[in-house]
């Protein structure tokens, strides 16, 4: 289980997050939603081990302060809300920044095995630099995956901690982030992913965090946390939950939407 306790996290001399507590728990998909400020990433990143913090953070009983790097990276895969490489890289390069050391034997099945789950199996030999912006996003996805390929390891749940992992992608590679997240989950691994679209949060979390003001404004299952009442508050304006627009106003939900049979 992922436990938080008491979070505080300040930044430039102000204070992002103050007394966060909240928990996740392997076999599910937890989302963290709220307004622009609000210390989604902030919070991610301290839970990471990529900003200092006060307070307790303990990923399968473990605290992570006492963790080395190393120690992490065989727990949990992280996937931030942007990458810069400097260098030309290839995408299989870049996804073979994710492998542990050790591997070398299956690096390559490995490589191939990860670009595929992200739609991206003919790109290896591709420049990065090349891609585009949605192209490059699931080449880090890719990397994340070949960290932490197998969900449990020696019995313990691995983690994926996702940062606005859809921001950049249509609807159909949307959904096949999402259900890669799924996956995960489904097979014993734990995935907390920092969320924008509701619609879609509301699809495929089991639990919703919601932050305002770097405080937890809620957290519970969707049905739990995504009300008119609750989401008005922490965003501060008015929204109607499960309410169709007027006539003549066009919209689109994915819940009915479905990748393409292979």
């Amino acid at each position: 289980m992922l436990d938080v306790q008491n979070l505080r996290v300040s930044l430039g001399g102000k204070t992002i997050l103050d007394g966060l507590t909240l928990t996740a728990r392997p076999g599910q998909i937890t989302c963290i939603v709220g307004p622009n400020g609000s210390g989604k990433t902030t919070c991610l990143r301290a839970i990471t081990g990529d900003l200092p913090f006060a307070g307790r953070i303990a990923l399968g009983g473990q605290d992570i302060a006492r963790l080395s790097p190393r120690e992490l990276a065989a727990l949990r895969g992280v996937l931030p809300q942007a990458s810069t490489l400097a260098f030309p890289f290839t995408v299989a390069e870049v996804v073979q920044i994710g492998l542990h050391r050790g591997t070398s034997g299956a690096q390559s099945e490995r490589i191939r095995a990860a670009l595929g789950r992200v739609d991206l199996g003919a790109y290896a030999d591709r420049s990065y630099q090349e891609l585009s912006g949605g192209e490059q996003q699931r080449v880090q996805l890719a990397r994340v995956l070949a960290q932490v390929w197998e969900p449990v390891a020696d019995g313990v749940p691995r983690w994926l901690f996702l940062d606005e992992p859809v921001s950049s992608l249509d609807i159909a590679h949307q959904l096949q982030v999402m259900r890669i997240a799924r996956d995960f989950a489904s097979a014993g691994g734990g995935v907390v992913a920092v969320m924008h679209d509701l619609n879609l949060t509301a699809i495929c979390a089991d639990k919703v965090i919601l932050l305002a003001a770097g405080a937890c404004h809620a957290q519970g299952t969707p049905g739990d946390v995504m009300t008119s009442d609750i989401l008005s508050r922490a965003y501060g304006c008015v929204l109607h939950v499960g309410q169709i627009p007027p006539p003549g106003t066009p919209f689109v939900l994915p819940h009915l939407a479905a990748l393409a049979a292979e």
